[in-house]
């Protein structure tokens, strides 16, 4: 393998500098707000255990609502970036661009085996300035793909290690291989693919076995005319312990996601649940529409789901055209790589004029991509300039649409982020999503009549209640909010609370580990009088979630309203124990204890004392902060 020296790293990482440090005055955007700010297993509290527990946003592997996107060892490096710098976004952008720098130069590496060393270089330039991969790098959360490409180019540049000088195997790069393929799926799924590129690699280059020569081998093994060769019982024990483990590593991860599909629905990808020949078509499609954006990375746009493209549903398609050739020209690719690429540029480069136009435009495809990533960089600095700049490109794709209402809505600008709702609507009549934020908008809006309507038409988008029937496969979670959303609406009128109970349990019944539901029907009993009822729907919730401070509190206050003030002083310290700075719990629970009869009993008498030590604590810690 040609060594790669310092200059060419220095100039790998002066380019990836030069081309994404303005990334560091971006937000988290996107997929960052959910795997970053919403996520607890960032935060020190979480136990270290939970990271291999949960999903890549942070919700139990075990629950249906989970993505089942594993990655770890990603969250791993989040949890570091919070360690030093809490959610300070520049230090994850940072690190994100260092790592950059360092797939560029495995990359380098890689294309070493391939290339000469001039052509090499030039690969690995163009890779580093690509407009494409502003996603994985400036997007927080493309470090998943950041990391997962190291492991995933560091196995492979191992295996090419397993090859002795004497055309022995080397087993200490293949167990090597192994190691660095599972930490690649560690921090992204696809980082197991490199054990196809490596098998690959063995047959047609390691051991330059052609197409016709292993068709000859094999047919004159059949025929009884000749043992397999010595060189191919080599490459099939180094094939075979490499697909043993890729089916370990199979096994391992079906294991972690408890043999369980991540649910979506048509909205998140209409491809994957259409019949035949659609999803095939379609999906065979997406591979040209990708190959076009990787040669002319022109229009980028930062989501691609719902109806941004849409289905391909018969053999008549004229995009099919598009399929086929697309396939032709991978053939040959790979058939006469080396020729038309290293052997072809290096000719072009000694001809006299045409080594001075190679070599221009060579510049000028570097200096555009340069040029296009830098000013896409600037997209990420804000939701709204993401999701507005991914509108110029697709103006098909609701979720675009309710992502710019969403941004103005945090902007507390409402009348504009209703417009972009209503148009969500109209790209996407049946986007129950999109209902629901015009509902949740005219609320904010103080326009409930409106809102009602809103809400009622998202509900009416809902499948149908069969008793007895499972909806978690069927039903995206956040959907089930629009029972929410309008039994919260609708229970102001007094004269309409058992209506709103009604939706509740509608809710619960369609998801009965949908703990929002109980908590809001909880606050309602208690609301329509029925203590005993709110007790049962509070411990139901507490059943799904025995951490969270803000339930105990509402069991207390339950405790109270049946006259058990030891109880709810009990739960008070539970509230407080899990959230010490609880206003409310420790509020309410100091007006408790003045109210309250004197303690008889020993464990009530030591409930009192520590409720009154943190509450000392608590109101010492902000006398120091208003000084």
């Amino acid at each position: 393998m040609a060594v790669v020296s310092w200059k060419e790293i220095c100039l790998l990482t002066g380019l990836v500098v030069g081309c994404y440090w303005n990334s560091l005055f971006c937000g988290f955007v996107f997929d960052d707000v959910s795997a970053i700010l919403d996520n607890k297993d960032l935060r020190p509290t979480t136990p270290l255990q939970n990271l291999f527990l949960n999903d890549f946003w942070g919700t139990p592997m075990s629950e249906e609502r989970s993505h089942k996107s594993y990655r770890p060892l990603t969250v791993l490096t989040f949890r570091l970036n919070y360690l030093f710098s809490e959610l300070s976004s520049s230090s994850y952008h940072l690190l994100n661009v260092v790592l950059h720098a360092v797939v560029c130069v495995l990359f380098l590496h890689f294309c070493r085996l391939l290339l000469d060393r001039r052509t090499s270089l030039i690969a690995a330039l163009l890779f580093a300035v690509h407009p494409i991969h502003t996603e994985a790098v400036t997007g927080v959360v493309g470090r998943a793909e950041l990391l997962s490409s190291i492991f995933l180019l560091a196995a492979f540049l191992a295996y090419t290690k397993s090859k002795g000088t004497d055309h022995s195997i080397v087993w200490t790069p293949i167990i090597s291989t192994v190691f660095l393929v599972a930490v690649a799926t560690l921090c992204k799924e696809q980082g197991i693919t490199v054990i196809g590129i490596c098998c690959i690699y063995e047959v047609f280059v390691a051991q330059g076995f052609t197409l016709p020569m292993l068709t000859y081998t094999l047919l004159q093994v059949l025929r009884g005319k000749d043992g397999f060769p010595y060189a191919v019982l080599q490459t099939l024990l180094k094939l075979i312990v490499l697909i043993i483990s890729t089916l370990l590593l199979v096994i391992v991860r079906v294991q972690v996601i408890q043999s369980q599909l991540p649910v979506f629905t048509r909205f998140d990808n209409p491809a994957a649940i259409s019949s035949t020949p659609t999803r095939q078509l379609t999906f065979n499609y997406l591979l040209p529409v990708n190959a076009w954006l990787l040669l002319n990375p022109s229009e980028l746009c930062c989501d691609w789901t719902m109806g941004t493209i849409p289905l391909v549903e018969t053999l008549l398609d004229p995009r099919n055209l598009a399929t086929v050739v697309f396939y032709g020209m991978l053939i040959q690719i790979f058939s006469l790589f080396l020729l038309s690429f290293s052997h072809g540029f290096k000719l072009l480069s000694q001809r006299g004029g045409l080594k001075k136009m190679s070599w221009l435009l060579m510049g000028f495809l570097l200096t555009t991509h340069a040029v296009k990533t830098f000013n896409r960089n600037w997209d990420w600095e804000s939701e709204y300039t993401l999701f507005t700049s991914a509108l110029k490109v697709n103006r098909n794709n609701a979720k675009l649409w309710n992502n710019v209402g969403h941004a103005l809505e945090n902007q507390n600008s409402y009348e504009r982020a209703l417009r972009y709702f209503l148009q969500a609507t109209r790209v996407q009549s049946d986007d129950i999503g999109a209902h629901m934020n015009v509902g949740r908008t005219y609320k904010n809006l103080n326009r409930s009549r409106e809102a009602e309507e809103a809400y009622i038409i998202a509900k009416s988008l809902m499948p149908q209640i069969i008793p007895g029937k499972k909806y978690a496969t069927r039903v995206a979670p956040n959907h089930l909010n629009v029972y929410i959303n309008l039994a919260n609406l609708i229970r102001a009128n007094d004269s309409r609370l058992e209506e709103a109970d009604q939706l509740y349990r509608q809710a619960i019944s369609m998801r009965p580990d949908f703990k929002q539901a109980y908590i809001s029907r909880g606050e309602l009993l208690l609301k329509m009088n029925k203590p005993s009822e709110a007790k049962d729907a509070y411990l139901r919730a507490l059943e799904l979630d025995h951490t969270n401070a803000d339930l105990w509190y509402n069991l207390a206050i339950v405790n109270i309203e049946m006259k058990d003030p030891s109880e709810a002083l009990r739960n008070f310290n539970r509230a407080l124990d899990l959230n010490p700075q609880h206003k409310l719990a420790l509020f309410n629970s100091a007006l408790l204890m003045q109210e309250s009869a004197p303690f008889p009993s020993n464990e009530s008498k030591k409930t009192k004392s520590s409720l009154s030590d943190k509450l000392a604590l608590y109101i010492t810690k902000k006398s120091r902060r208003s000084y």
